[in-house]
This record gives C-alpha cells, sequence and structure tokens, in this order.
C-alpha cells in the first residue's frame, strides 16, 4: 500500500502533465466504447427485427429449406395445427404463427405486376409488431371476418403505387395451386403497409392464411413460425423442437438473416480497426509521458538505487503510476461514454435509413458491461505494459551514470 501511495504522490508532482494524459486516455476509451456500443445497439436491434420477421424458431417440412418444389406446397406443412396446440404450453413460447408463402400476378384491370405474398394469421400476426403492423393507410387485416365478407389484402406502398390501389379499392390475384391449375381471387384492398425496404415494397402482399389456402386449394402452410419471449432462448429451443420433431426441419431466424451477418461483418471491421488505432494512441501517449517523466527523475532514480532499491522495485513504482493515470482516464472515459449514450436517448437523434433501407432509425448507444470491463482491462494493460517498456531501461542504468545526468 505504501508504494501505492508513493505513486500517487508522484502522479501529483506533475498535475497539468498527468491532467493531460488522463484526458487523451478518457478521450480514446469513451470513442472505443460510442463506437463499439452502437455497434453493439445495431446487432441487437437487427436480431429483434429478423427474429420478429421470421420468428425465433421455424418449424417446416424436412426439404423445405433445401429443396425447391415443382408445384406450389410441394413441401408444405399439413399438421401445424397439430404441433401449434402442443408445443404452447411450453412458457418459453410466446406464440406460434402458421404462414402460407406464395406468388403470382396481381392486377387492377388494366395493368399486371408480380407479388410476393404471406398469408398470415390475422389473429395473432399483428401483435408482434412485425413488418405487417407498420401500416401507412388504412388497417390490418380484419380477424373474423364475416362469411360472406370478399377477401381482404395488404398491399406494400411501392406494389400499391403500380397498381394505382387505393383502400377499399378490388384487385384479381392469380396464381398456381398446388396441382400446378391456375387461380384467381378477387379481393379488396384493405391496408398499405410498408416493410422498410423499396426492393420488397415494390412486391409484398398480405392475405388471411384462409384466403391464401383457397386461393392455392390447399390445407398446408409454409412454416410454422415460434415466437420466444426471449431471444437467448433460441438455441435451447430449437433444440427442444428439433428432438420432438425429428421428421421436420427446424431453423433459427438467423438462418435467414443474410443482412444481419453483411452487416456485422462491415461493422467488426470497421470498429475493430478504429478501436485499436485509438488504444494505440493511447499507448503512445502514456508511452510518451512516462518518457519524459523518467528522463526528468534519472537523478532521483539514481539516489534511490544507491539507498539500496533494488531496480524491479523502481521498475514497479513507475509501472503503478501508469496504473493510477490509466485506470483514472479509464473510468472517465466511462463516465464521459455514459453520458453520452444517456443524453442520445433521451434527445433520440435520428440517423439515415441504412443502404438498401426506406427508414431512419434513433442514435442509441448500448450501455454493455462487459463492453465496459473488458476497454477499461485493456486501457490498463496498455498502461501497465508502457511503463514496463520504459522504465526497464532506467532501473538498468550504472548508479554513477544516474547520479552525474543532467
Amino acid at each position: 500500500m505504501k508504494w501505492l501511495w508513493f505513486a500517487y504522490q508522484n502522479v501529483l508532482r506533475h498535475r497539468r502533465r498527468s491532467l493531460m494524459t488522463v484526458l487523451i486516455i478518457a478521450v480514446g476509451t469513451a470513442a472505443v466504447l460510442l463506437s463499439n456500443g452502437f455497434a453493439l445497439y445495431t446487432y441487437n436491434k437487427l436480431q429483434e427485427r429478423y427474429a420478429l420477421e421470421f420468428g425465433h424458431v421455424m418449424i417446416s417440412h424436412r426439404d423445405y429449406f433445401d429443396k425447391e418444389a415443382e408445384t406450389p406446397m410441394g413441401y408444405g406443412l399439413s399438421d401445424y395445427r397439430d404441433i401449434e396446440q402442443r408445443i404452447e404450453p411450453d412458457d418459453r413460447i410466446r406464440m406460434a404463427l402458421p404462414r402460407l408463402q406464395f406468388s403470382g400476378l396481381i392486377s387492377n384491370g388494366d395493368k399486371s405486376v408480380i407479388f410476393l405474398g404471406t398469408g398470415v394469421d390475422p389473429e395473432g400476426e399483428f401483435e408482434i409488431e412485425g413488418t405487417l403492423t407498420n401500416v401507412l393507410e388504412g388497417n390490418t387485416l380484419t380477424a373474423r371476418p364475416a362469411l360472406d365478407a370478399t377477401p381482404e389484402v395488404m398491399l406494400a406502398k411501392g406494389l400499391a403505387k403500380q397498381l394505382h390501389a387505393e383502400i377499399g379499392g378490388l384487385l384479381t390475384l392469380l396464381t398456381t395451386t398446388a396441382e400446378g391449375a391456375l387461380n384467381a381471387m378477387d379481393v379488396q384492398v384493405r391496408g398499405i403497409f410498408s416493410s422498410g425496404a423499396p426492393e420488397m415494397d415494390k412486391r409484398m402482399l398480405a392475405v388471411a392464411l384462409p384466403t391464401a389456402q383457397e386461393l392455392i386449394m390447399t390445407d398446408k402452410v409454409s412454416t410454422l413460425s415460434v415466437y420466444l419471449h426471449e431471444l437467448d432462448q433460441t438455441d435451447g429451443m430449437q433444440a427442444v423442437l428439433a428432438e420432438q420433431y425429428p421428421n421436420l426441419a427446424t431453423q433459427p431466424w438467423w438462418e435467414q438473416a443474410f443482412f444481419y451477418f453483411k452487416v456485422r461483418a462491415l461493422y467488426n471491421i470497421i470498429f475493430g480497426v478504429m478501436g485499436v488505432i485509438i488504444l494505440l494512441i493511447v499507448f503512445f501517449t502514456i508511452t510518451n509521458t512516462l518518457s519524459m517523466t523518467i528522463v526528468e527523475r534519472t537523478r532521483e532514480t539514481g539516489t534511490l538505487l544507491a539507498l539500496g532499491t533494488l531496480p524491479r522495485q523502481i521498475m514497479r513504482n513507475f509501472v503503478l503510476e501508469a496504473f493510477l493515470v490509466g485506470l483514472a482516464g479509464a473510468l472517465l472515459g466511462m463516465l464521459i461514454a455514459s453520458a453520452v449514450s444517456i443524453t442520445f436517448s433521451i434527445i433520440e437523434i435520428q440517423m439515415p435509413p441504412p443502404p438498401g433501407r426506406t427508414e431512419t432509425y434513433p442514435l442509441y448507444i448500448h450501455l454493455s458491461v462487459w463492453l465496459y470491463s473488458v476497454t477499461t482491462l485493456l486501457v490498463v494493460l496498455l498502461s501497465i505494459g508502457a511503463a514496463l517498456l520504459t522504465s526497464r531501461k532506467a532501473a538498468r542504468k550504472p548508479i554513477v551514470e544516474a547520479l552525474a545526468h543532467v
């Protein structure tokens, strides 16, 4: 403890220099925490978005994800209602939603456009705050329509624009049935939504699952999307479902989230390189400060050696000084990063839409205990490393030469 107190007193001997070093370390630490905190926030939001879009775990026919069916629903899931009833009592499961993917032509009588459609369960689909809940005009699909009601459709805004569709207007869907024949159905526009991706907005539409099954002439669905209460339960639930249904395919959300991995790889490179550069600047700053301090205290070092102080004790003193400076800078950097993160969460700065998207998103910084702990540890270790590097020569200098230093 006395050596730590001695190091503390030495740090205070050059208050201005020590303060400048602490501030540089703090700014570098805050920059690393803020940049990586933004990356972590982006990862978390993308994970949540794709989990909501596809379901945390998807159950399907064993060949659905790997092979191309010759006819629509050739690899469809037929006993999905039974599976749904069996798994929903599990406390980890929020809900299970059947979905039917299909494609074809949609026409307003004058113009026909290719569409990518999804048959959904209106009673549960709009509770999960997914793509279809971003309604721009009209409403979501009716949960329990009358038996004689015209089937409803929700159009993505790009598709609605191409067809000059309006709420309440009639359109015609044309697609191939499960038997390979053609089938058509008149539908009424219920709502217009945005998926956030311009290219998808030109093709997407959604109808109620019974409407899609009637159009395709099937009682099957493409997938059963299982939604969980917690994202980190995905691996465990997939393992449970794979064991319960070995003859079916189970796939976690990330198997469909190709964009997520591209963004993550890009951000890892960008913020990783930036973090290394910042930490190197911190390292050289500490090295420069300690080098000047050691040169100025060469005669003091020689006196201590002459009085019987061991070289390792001299080095230990400089290491403790660097430890205190590095720790102070890291703690101050943590406070700065936390304050900036909280400020951003209050004022809600909007970021421009990412490539391929049309929606802005708030600039938030993720406060991670793990990130803060690792960054602080790295800064302190860099400070100690700089002290070891610069103090070794001073501690081994001959006493006569050290005392004669001018």
